[in-house]
């Protein structure tokens, strides 16, 4: 089965149309499929149109969060709930065209655990694709994991991937480099991108200062995410020994002044002082730090969301939903 993840925030206009497409799609290509809409917090008719989506067709579900709680908080939900073996996702306002459908699921048919859509024609603004660029750039120098476009919504995995991954903040865009580092293998393939028929980008230019964050985390979290003593530790002694050794200096230098006929000297009109003293402080504290890293990793509990869900939709039954589409209405 196919589990396909849509996250939506006031997508309301575009939600029938991309049912729509998708259902041709698995009839088509006669997919067992289902889809789960997952509403972030929506304040439109958003929730309306999935409750009557999945009352007409038992193979869509919904899940409403109480608040917008961001879209990788809606990929997990939306992860936790699927039932497929391959899992793709997609955004809701159009601009992902779901005839790439077939194409994912023939590259998930390689040696392959994450294939990646990449938007190689976009059809965005110059101001929001030229900031895109240089994060894709940045990120596959930083991690490794080479792909043009990790900013695209359309993504396809194998069950355990996620099974492995744990999302929250802004980390969804980052699920490929996530996979990596546990060892799976990651490919992509071109994807239409349509232009925008409905609504406006819900990104800014806030969005580059919180990826650039968003992947020095990542690149924590996959270098050092088991063991943070590793570089918060080295930091701390290089800190520490730079400090000891300088106080050490000038403790020698002080005692030998006041050797018979040297020239006594003041530490405290010394600036060495104050930088030593300083680098011997902040080395303790990153050792103590890491400690605390160290700490967290090991007693840290996986099953606390990041999100909180107010109402579900559509067939909640453990059974899976039907392989054959319903008539057209």
């Amino acid at each position: 089965m196919l589990s396909i993840v849509i996250p939506v925030y006031n997508e309301e206009p575009s939600l029938q149309l991309l049912y729509e497409e998708i259902r041709e799609v698995s009839a088509a290509g006669g997919y067992e499929v289902e889809v789960i809409f997952v509403d972030d917090g929506s304040d439109d008719g958003s929730w309306e149109r999935i409750r009557s989506l999945a009352a007409a067709d038992p193979r869509v579900r919904g899940i409403r969060f109480r608040r917008n709680f961001g879209k990788a908080a809606a990929l997990s939900a939306g992860f936790a709930d699927a039932r497929g073996q391959l899992v793709l996702t997609m955004d809701a306002d159009l601009q992902d065209d779901p005839h790439e459908i077939p194409r994912f699921l023939e590259a998930m048919q390689g040696q392959v655990d994450v294939v990646s859509g990449w938007k190689r024609v976009r059809h965005d603004p110059w101001h929001k694709v030229l900031p895109s660029r240089v994060f894709n750039a940045m990120v596959s120098t930083l991690t490794g994991v080479h792909l043009h476009d990790h900013n695209c919504g359309m993504k396809c995995y194998r069950r355990e991937v996620l099974d492995e991954i744990q999302l929250y903040g802004e980390m969804h865009r980052f699920v490929p480099v996530l996979a990596a580092a546990r060892g799976f293998r990651t490919g992509e393939i071109e994807v239409h991108h349509r232009p925008r028929r409905f609504g406006r980008s819900k990104y800014g230019i806030t969005r580059l200062v919180k990826g650039f964050l968003d992947l020095l985390t990542v690149k924590f979290l996959t270098g050092f995410g088991q063991r943070p003593q590793h570089l918060l530790g080295t930091l701390g002694l290089l800190c520490f020994v730079i400090g000891g050794l300088g106080l050490t200096g000038l403790a020698a230098e002080w005692i030998i002044s006041r050797l018979p006929g040297m020239t006594p000297i003041h530490l405290q009109t010394r600036p060495a002082v104050i930088y030593s003293a300083a680098l011997l402080l902040l080395g303790a504290q990153l050792l103590s730090v890491g400690i605390l890293g160290e700490l967290f990793v090991a007693y840290h509990d996986p099953h606390v969301r990041a999100y909180s869900i107010a109402e579900r939709t559509g067939n909640t039954e453990s059974s899976s939903p039907p392989a054959s589409p319903p008539a057209a209405r």
